[in-house]
């Protein structure tokens, strides 16, 4: 079994179609084109690249449930029958990896609009679905990508071992990358999957080779890098919980402070939830005053956002305010996120 499909069945997700043609080599595609199929260039690659970043800047401002129908749709009726289409070698790849950012994209949309079985099932079928269109276009960010996306989710689910499995993959696929984003990007992931395991020396190792790589330059030509929206401020609330999971809170609020004070958080969602993170370690520190002046902030930032990271943690608060019932302050936090989660 080749190490692609190792990782991916080990995982134990499905690889489904998705509607999607199956994956065959570009190169055969090139030369073997169906009657009747339409002529692909440059024009459609960009057309594809430029609905990701609309669609994405959308979803990451107000939630992945907003216009994930919208994605599912273009990537369906749109950018299917491309793949099907006539093109050039070069091309194809192209098309394919810019097509694997949509997939994932759809992934991360149904990952961030709700916790039911169906909903976590599409996710990862997805993910795995754009390993797959990263993989044919040769495109190891993309693969490192994708099977981030399918760690994340483990991490989320409680899935220790296969998580940190899927973190040593993304370094892996990433390790020879000229972009010092991407390379972070993946080495939190590693360190945020070993920190849930309980592998504090794993954890402390990646977590500093994460912090070495997004302190170096840039890239020039990292725009259309899935990784260059990882900015320092990013990096500094993953880092956070980390720190948070390996009970170092002093260094955890540390870091938030850093993300929403110093190096600023260009989405309304990505704020909340660094704000509700934030509120949680001061709790945990005894600071039930600074607590509750961090989470009226995220409760104003929270508000019409449809992402399940903020329905999860609004509910995170109100339970934790519950033993505070007899503060005006604690009682009017909890009617407001009660509001809010509708």
């Amino acid at each position: 079994m080749e190490r692609r499909e190792f990782i991916l069945a080990s995982s134990g997700y499905a690889l489904s179609a998705l509607g999607l043609p199956d994956m065959d080599s570009i190169t055969r595609r090139t030369k073997s084109v169906l009657p009747g199929a339409v002529r692909v260039g440059q024009g459609e690659v960009a057309a594809v690249r430029h609905m990701v970043k609309a669609l994405g800047d959308s979803a990451s401002e107000l939630g992945g449930g907003h216009a994930r129908h919208l994605a599912v749709r273009y990537l369906t009726q749109d950018v299917a029958p491309w793949l099907e289409g006539r093109f050039t070698e070069a091309t194809g790849r192209e098309l394919f990896a810019a097509t694997s950012q949509l997939v994932h994209l759809a992934g991360w949309m149904a990952q961030d609009e709700g916790d039911t079985p169906e909903l976590r099932g599409l996710a990862q079928r997805y993910y795995a679905h754009s390993f797959r269109l990263a993989a044919e276009a040769g495109d190891p960010e993309l693969s490192a990508t994708a099977l981030r996306g399918l760690a994340v989710q483990c991490v989320d689910l409680g899935n220790r071992a296969e998580a940190v499995q899927l973190g040593e993959a993304c370094v892996e696929y990433g390790r020879h990358l000229d972009n010092p984003r991407a390379v972070a990007y993946y080495e939190a992931t590693l360190a945020n999957a070993a920190a849930q395991d309980d592998d504090r020396r794993m954890a402390t190792k990646h977590l500093a080779l994460s912090e070495a790589a997004i302190g170096r330059p840039a890239a020039a030509d990292v725009g259309d890098s899935w990784a260059a929206h990882y900015s320092p401020g990013r990096w500094a609330h993953e880092a956070g919980m980390v720190l948070s999971r390996l009970g170092d809170l002093d260094a955890a609020k540390e870091h938030l402070h850093l993300a929403l004070d110093i190096h600023g958080l260009d989405r309304r969602r990505t704020r909340a939830i660094v704000l509700a993170d934030l509120g949680g370690v001061r709790l945990r520190q005894g600071d039930v005053d600074g607590a509750m002046a961090t989470w009226r902030n995220f409760l104003d930032c929270a508000d019409g956002i449809r992402s399940v990271k903020v329905q999860a943690a609004l509910q995170d608060m109100r339970v934790r305010l519950r033993r505070y019932d007899g503060v005006p302050e604690a009682q009017e936090l909890r009617e407001q996120a009660a509001r809010i989660a509708g």
